[in-house]
């Protein structure tokens, strides 16, 4: 436990210290956060006014069903499109160069074609296991649970592989999975590890709870809306800091070489004893 614990806070300041050479990479969760949200509305609005009207009661369950799944798809597309963005900005830096917002842009239009694809692909994935969820009792919801962390970790490097290599996303989630039997005890980290920048919001939320129920709403207004706006910056922190590492273990793992900037033991240390990384370009 305090062998996670140090590893946690090392990757924690070793991605920001690269995070510091490029600030404008938060850009891209804040502009992922913000679209996100403009989606979220689009939906929610026009169903709120059928429901208004009374039409809404009208719909079967293969449109609620259809209306969902492209609600699943656009938000996952949209996160892909900017985490793709941010680990081309990520790459650039590591091989040396001086990247902007721009031409994380650019790079994630050039191959919008394979974001979308894998938009698709984890979109009918997310949907499956969330509906499946909502029927299930307490032993089939942990289940469903576990599954969608192995999910989340096999996918773990499926956008660089992806987009640089030029593969399928089928391939890619392949690759990655394969990966993923070299650098399990990492990719655990880097999912579970970084969550300690959760660490403050959780507790102001701690807070927030004990005011409201001693009474004292005023501080307890308060203390809400410093609970939000710490749960955005964390979120938007982990987002960049994990969009960083993801970047930096992919090059590692297909050339050998521990990316600049990057510890050598913090990167080595990410795969198993016994398993190195792939040589020749390939995973």
């Amino acid at each position: 436990m305090t062998g996670t614990l140090t590893r946690s806070i090392d990757l924690l300041k070793n991605t920001w210290q690269v995070l510091t050479m490029d600030k404008e990479l938060l850009l891209f969760p804040v502009l992922s956060g913000l679209v996100t949200i403009l989606i979220v509305l689009t939906f929610i609005i026009p169903l709120l006014f059928m429901g208004l009207i009374g039409e809404i009661s009208g719909f079967g369950p293969v449109v609620w069903l259809l209306t969902l799944f492209l609600f699943y798809f656009v938000s996952y597309a949209v996160v892909i499109f900017f985490n793709t963005g941010l680990i081309a900005c990520a790459t650039i830096r590591f091989s040396g160069g001086d990247p902007t917002v721009r031409d994380g842009i650019r790079f994630a239009l050039d191959h919008l074609g394979k974001i979308i694809s894998w938009a698709l692909v984890a979109a009918t994935v997310g949907l499956i296991l969330s509906l499946l969820s909502r029927r299930s009792g307490l032993i089939g919801r942990i289940t469903i649970a576990i599954i969608g962390v192995v999910w989340s970790l096999a996918t773990f490097l499926v956008i660089p592989v992806m987009v640089f290599e030029e593969k399928g996303v089928f391939d890619a989630i392949q690759d990655s999975w394969d990966l993923l039997k070299k650098t399990w005890g990492e990719n655990i980290i880097v999912n579970f590890g970084l969550g300690i920048l959760f660490i403050p919001p959780f507790l102001l939320m701690g807070a927030t709870i004990l005011s409201v129920m001693t009474g004292t709403l005023s501080l307890g207004l308060v203390l809400l809306a410093l609970t939000i706006i710490a749960f955005a910056i964390a979120g938007i922190l982990h987002a960049t800091l994990q969009g960083i590492f993801i970047a930096a273990l992919y090059l590692f793992a297909t050339t050998g070489k521990v990316p600049q900037y990057m510890m050598s033991d913090l990167i080595r240390g990410a795969f198993s004893p016994g398993q190195g990384p792939a040589g020749g370009g390939t995973i």
